[in-house]
């Protein structure tokens, strides 16, 4: 359980916890990593905060021009990229609220939410990622849905991604944590 101060942290104050929660599944060449995180919110709230534009643009490393929660095609905008990077993505499957995939910038990503018996979420992420950057990608998850945790729960501290996330403390353990857990 999440101490009361903890969780009344400003975005000044947040540091990434220990590495947790992920595993690579290696199939020859294609490396994918997988995020599984208990939330404490409503598969419901979890959807909208997938899907919707609005509250992407609080949590998520990327824009998108649309409401994912349907199929067809939306233009995804990394976030803190040195260049604008903007790829057309095909949203695949989008079954409310369940299961959401998609194409992003030719790497697959499929969110799966689980309602839990205690109450809340079981938000599971596919992400098929370059061996050479899946710590840096689980790292970058693990910040992101650190955020989307706080922003679901009414104590939003702000969209941290990209080379901004890498300033803050922890970051560098973190990637180190699961560097060594996915013996990279």
């Amino acid at each position: 359980m999440i101490s009361r101060e903890r969780d009344m942290i400003s975005r000044e104050q947040y540091a990434p916890g220990a590495a947790f929660g992920a595993e690579v599944r290696k199939d020859a060449e294609e490396w994918t990593l997988v995020l599984v995180r208990d939330l404490r919110h409503t598969p419901e709230s979890v959807w909208e905060a997938l899907t919707d534009p609005e509250h992407l643009r609080e949590w998520a490393p990327f824009d998108s021009d649309r409401n994912l929660g349907t199929v067809g095609t939306a233009k995804l905008t990394a976030v803190g990229a040195p260049t604008p990077q903007v790829s057309e993505t095909r949203v695949k499957r989008a079954e409310a609220p369940k299961v959401l995939e998609f194409n992003w910038g030719g790497q697959d990503i499929r969110w799966e939410l689980e309602p839990r018996e205690s109450g809340g979420t079981r938000l599971t992420l596919w992400h098929n990622i370059n061996r050479g950057f899946i710590a840096w990608g689980a790292a970058g998850w693990h910040i992101c849905f650190d955020v989307l945790d706080r922003l679901l729960a009414g104590r939003p501290i702000g969209r941290i991604v990209g080379p901004e996330a890498m300033k803050f403390d922890g970051w560098q353990r973190l990637t180190g944590e699961y560097a060594k857990q996915f013996g990279v």
